[in-house]
């Protein structure tokens, strides 16, 4: 693979909101609206401004601003595994309680 083609597979994400089906099958709220802190750089923000690549096994969330991996999420024939390693927290809106 030449230089030129490795840039492009560099930059061919998605945002996060590439997330909000595969995640929807685990949660039942919608985890797209739900604000993250980056673990390396500290930055805030939902999970659908993350960058989504899907040419690992897999899920690959990073961070826009440092590009550290936030996120990753596998889904198997009957199990899905989920790291959150490079999130510090994730707040989940759930709504009032009744």
């Amino acid at each position: 693979m030449d230089t030129d083609d490795q840039d492009a597979d560099q930059h061919a994400y998605q945002d996060g909101n590439a997330l909000g089906g595969p995640l929807s099958e685990i949660f039942a709220v919608d985890l797209t609206a739900a604000v993250g802190v980056c673990a390396g750089c500290g930055s805030t923000g939902p999970v659908a401004r993350l960058r989504v690549y899907e040419r690992a096994p897999g899920l690959v969330a990073r961070c826009p601003d440092c590009a550290r991996v936030v996120l990753r999420l596998v889904r198997g024939t009957d199990t899905a595994w989920l790291d959150l390693q490079g999130a510090s927290s994730l707040a989940i809106p759930l709504g009032p309680v009744n």
